[in-house]
């Protein structure tokens, strides 16, 4: 095996991820493109495998480096290394922009689910109307014949009270009473609660 050959001497040893960090901490943006060229492969690869679309994966990965440009203050080397904290970073920034667009996805859906009316059944409305104007036909034969006159020309034919008296060459106070007993009899034939 060969031995690596320095001309010059040894190697000059850079900085350990940890002493970028803090050099970036200070503001140092040539620190700042070392760990960005150390750490932005691992990055990408994460939020690739936790993202589908790779162009999401390249956004949350900027994201994740402009994050730990702003907040590599907050690294504190005693809780561990500084690629499992820049890990733990990009992590977390990329469940919640899984966690963003299953909630987007779901609000989409649930908008698509209220938004969307039943489809007018004209069969079952012509059956239901047919059925409600036999009832009260049957229910207006209950009526005596002053009552169905009343109702038939207050409601159906759109007459006041006193139109009404006057066609029927009745007193005002007759024609009220015959109308409200007769609607309070085609109430009960037909149903309708008080």
């Amino acid at each position: 095996m060969r031995e690596p050959v320095y001309i010059g001497g040894p190697a000059a040893r850079g900085p350990d991820l940890e002493e970028l960090l803090q050099m970036v901490a200070r503001g140092d943006q040539n620190a700042f493109g070392a760990l960005y060229d150390a750490v932005s492969g691992p990055v990408l690869g994460l939020t690739r495998s936790l993202l589908r679309d790779p162009a999401q994966a390249e956004e949350v990965t900027q994201e994740v480096l402009v994050e730990v440009w702003r907040s590599a203050a907050r690294f504190q080397p005693g809780r561990g290394s500084a690629m499992s904290w820049i890990m733990t970073v990009a992590h977390r920034r990329a469940v919640d922009r899984v966690r963003s667009a299953q909630a987007a996805s779901d609000r989409e859906e649930r908008a698509a689910l209220l938004s969307r009316t039943p489809a007018f059944d004209e069969v079952t409305e012509q059956v239901e109307a047919r059925l409600e104007r036999e009832q009260v036909r049957r229910c207006m034969r209950t009526l005596t014949e002053l009552q169905r006159q009343s109702v038939t020309l207050a409601y159906y034919r759109g007459r006041s009270y006193r139109e009404v008296a006057e066609l029927l060459s009745l007193p005002l106070g007759t024609v009220k009473t015959r109308l409200r007993d007769g609607l309070i009899r085609l109430r009960d034939c037909m149903g309708v609660g008080a």
